[in-house]
């Protein structure tokens, strides 16, 4: 386990006495509705920087974007929710991030508990922190049932393959490590949804799996608030499972998969971040 870097002194590191910087980050497609209403939500107090990354919205995403003086990154095409969130990493790691929190714009999860999501990896206890729904009632905040059904079922079938017991995996709230985002090569990852999955199965395949953690996160569902249909959700439930089939062959060694052998390009040697002084 990596020693946690005393903030007084920077012993165990040659990072300097200072603050963590505290990225968040929103890949955002058609948010101007929500996207207010998320950013207020947000401990400015603690984080340092907040970007969004435009994935060619049909709304004025960026417009409100700019308003409330967000870093905006806009793609000129459509590149998907994991072409995104690539494009939202490499910004905030090109910020100096030391912690990157990943925040859906939609409202649909509580950004107040950013501050408890981040403090397992600000101690160098964890490295991947998810923000949880399952860890209170779901149902209770409008989530439909089907939903709550292939919800459990994907997690069920994951913590069995990856030796975790994680809640849930498919969250729209998660924080990262720079250590984390500098050695998965999440670049290799698909451009689509099931982006999340196989970043979690890269972890897990470089040793790290112990490092994840979760906290308990209130969520809401609303007729603005994204939602993928159960069409488009049958299409991630597969995708899903074939990332756990792949990794299932990767690690018994019948076929090798580039994805969970491969390591961050140039990755950098960094230590954890350095924990807030008292």
């Amino acid at each position: 386990m990596d020693r946690p870097i005393d903030a007084a002194t920077g012993a165990g590191s040659a990072v300097p006495d200072r603050h963590p910087q505290v990225v968040v980050v929103m890949p955002a497609y058609n948010a101007a509705k929500t996207l207010e209403r998320t950013y207020a939500d947000i401990p400015h107090d603690l984080v340092g920087k907040i970007i969004l990354v435009d994935d060619v919205s049909k709304d004025e995403t960026v417009d409100v974007a700019r308003q409330l003086g967000l870093d905006v990154i806009i793609h000129q095409q459509n590149l998907g929710y994991g072409g995104n969130q690539k494009t939202c990493y490499k910004a905030a790691l090109e910020q100096g991030a030391d912690v990157v929190v990943m925040l859906h714009p939609d409202y649909q999860y509580d950004a107040t508990r950013i501050p408890d999501l981040i403090a397992p990896i600000l101690s160098g206890e964890k490295h991947l922190m998810l923000g949880s729904r399952f860890l209170g009632d779901p149902l209770a905040g409008g989530m439909p049932r089907w939903k709550y059904v292939s919800n459990r079922f994907l997690t069920t079938v994951e913590n069995l393959a990856f030796g975790l017991r994680l809640s849930e995996y498919h969250t729209g709230l998660r924080a990262y490590s720079r250590r984390l985002l500098e050695t998965i090569p999440y670049q290799l990852n698909s451009n689509d949804f099931v982006f999340d999955q196989e970043l979690i199965a890269q972890v897990v395949a470089a040793g790290m799996g112990r490092r994840i953690g979760e906290i308990a996160v209130p969520t809401r569902y609303f007729d603005e608030a994204s939602s993928v249909g159960f069409r488009r959700s049958v299409v991630y439930g597969t995708s899903t499972l074939r990332v756990v089939a792949r990794y299932l062959l990767h690690r018994i060694g019948v076929r090798r998969s580039p994805k969970l052998t491969a390591r961050a390009p140039e990755a950098a040697r960094t230590p954890d971040p350095p924990r807030p002084a008292a």
